[in-house]
């Protein structure tokens, strides 16, 4: 997607930061399943929503009123869609990484099918009222200005 010539706020040179829909059901379901499967603890999780979230994409000169995509930022780069999505699956190992397989389709066909869900998200898995707060045991896995 877009890479800058500074880092964005909150973000160190070697975070790795998930950027999600708080609100939505699908994207809630892939922050558990990061928060399992990551057991290296790479990954940082940061709502869209959230003041981090919202600095992040004003950086990277994204929407800040609805969304699309899943975001995933290392350092001064960011990756949206289907790019992001394999990019954080092969780092989890295991098994997961058999999933890059999938980057020899090309880009357009894949994310084709990563908007058919992104778009139909709320419709399809649901959407809570409000963001999910994080549990006490994820202390350090959550993108905080204040930590």
């Amino acid at each position: 997607m877009g890479h800058s010539e500074s880092l964005p706020p909150y973000v160190d040179a070697d975070d790795r930061v998930i950027l999600f829909d708080g609100v939505c059901r699908l994207c809630n379901a892939w922050c558990h399943f990061i928060l399992k499967y990551d057991r290296q603890r790479r990954f940082k999780l940061a709502s869209v929503q959230s003041r981090e979230g919202q600095a992040i994409l004003s950086h990277f000169e994204l929407p800040t009123d609805h969304f699309d995509t899943m975001l995933y930022v290392e350092g001064r780069r960011a990756y949206e869609r289907s790019d992001a999505f394999l990019r954080v699956v092969v780092q989890l190992g295991g098994v997961w990484k058999l999933l890059a397989v999938l980057r020899i389709c090309p880009r357009v066909i894949r994310d084709f099918f990563y908007d058919r869900i992104a778009l139909n998200r709320y419709r399809i898995f649901g959407r809570y009222d409000q963001c999910v707060l994080p549990e006490p045991d994820h202390a350090g896995r959550f993108l905080d200005a204040d930590a």
